[in-house]
């Protein structure tokens, strides 16, 4: 199972931007999707998360701004991101755990993408 993720870049306070993961290959089920993030010098940490059943769960730092979505028939997942502020600079990441068309469990991440806040 691949994730590709997209959408990050440069943007000014006060910002939107909207991220993408897509998720392909030999998928049975995505039973959980999250973004997390990395900024320099600190641990990765959870942002969003969103399970199967379309339950949702915010770090308390993005609560109210970002919104976590995803599309089950496409097995992508978004992350809107507004009212970004210069500490949400990171290298986000998608995560997705589920089932493969064997049986067989997987928890598998994308390869990052670079969200800058700035003027």
């Amino acid at each position: 199972v691949q994730l590709q993720a997209s959408g990050g870049g440069l943007v000014q306070p006060g910002g939107s931007l909207r991220l993408s993961c897509a998720a392909s290959g030999s998928i049975f089920s995505i039973d959980f999707m999250g973004w997390y993030r990395q900024a320099p010098g600190i641990q990765r940490e959870l942002v969003a998360s969103i399970t199967s059943r379309g339950t949702t769960g915010y770090a308390d730092s993005v609560k109210g701004r970002f919104t976590i979505s995803r599309d089950n028939a496409k097995n992508t997942v978004y992350l809107q991101m507004n009212s970004l502020k210069p500490e949400d600079t990171a290298v986000y990441y998608c995560n997705a755990e589920g089932s493969t068309v064997w049986g067989s469990p997987y928890n598998n991440w994308g390869q990052g993408t670079q969200v800058t806040v700035s003027s």
